[in-house]
């Protein structure tokens, strides 16, 4: 509260004359954050797969400008919470299928984005503390664990090559920029086939 206080140049006391608590606080920011997610609703397409893409690429970009929120506290969602889970909901309403199935499918892109987010927050944290002899560190525990021979896969992964470029290779995979929107592609690419030999 007080480096919030300091930030809007306010006495930190101030504060608790708008909010109670820090939790509350935190509520309303989150809930402020929400309404970035949101597509007008003249823009959201009226095809459920492109509606959930575009839904997800916005939450990940309001994630990205927002990182403190995705680590936050799972709280009651606000008006603009509220506001995503129904136009989430809208997005998939046209689907012939049964309420749980639409619901599931929801939440599936839902942790996508987010566990895609986490897994970047923490190559993010690993990136800015890494330098070159913590990845040479890295390397050599390789090494001492694949000479127990107890790793064949990974074995052939490095075959004709040091374990360190190997190292360095994995790390520019996983920060791809273009790997999300791959994944979400897959993704919606097995529902999709799911839907389309759905049972009636």
């Amino acid at each position: 509260m007080r480096r919030v206080a300091a930030t809007l140049g306010v006495g930190t006391m101030s504060l608790y004359y708008y909010v109670r608590t820090k939790d509350e606080l935190l509520d309303l920011m989150a809930d402020a954050m929400m309404g970035e997610v949101l597509v007008p609703d003249d823009e959201l397409p009226t095809d459920w797969r492109a509606a959930l893409e575009m839904i997800a690429r916005r939450s990940l970009e309001t994630f990205r400008r927002h990182p403190w929120a995705i680590n936050g506290p799972l709280t009651t969602p606000g008006p603009n919470g509220m506001r995503h889970f129904d136009q989430s909901l809208a997005a998939v309403e046209g689907l012939d299928v049964e309420f749980r199935t639409r619901f599931e499918i929801v939440l599936l892109v839902d942790e996508y984005v987010t566990g895609f987010m986490l897994r970047e927050a923490q190559d993010e944290e690993e990136r800015e503390l890494q330098d070159e002899r913590e990845r040479d560190a890295l390397a050599a525990y390789f090494d001492s664990q694949l000479a127990t021979g107890e790793f064949p896969h990974i074995e052939r992964l490095v075959a004709g090559q040091t374990t360190r470029a190997v190292v360095d290779y994995l790390m520019d995979l996983g920060r791809d920029e273009g790997r999300f929107e791959r994944g979400l592609v897959r993704l919606l690419d097995g529902v999709a086939d799911e839907l389309e030999h759905a049972t009636p």
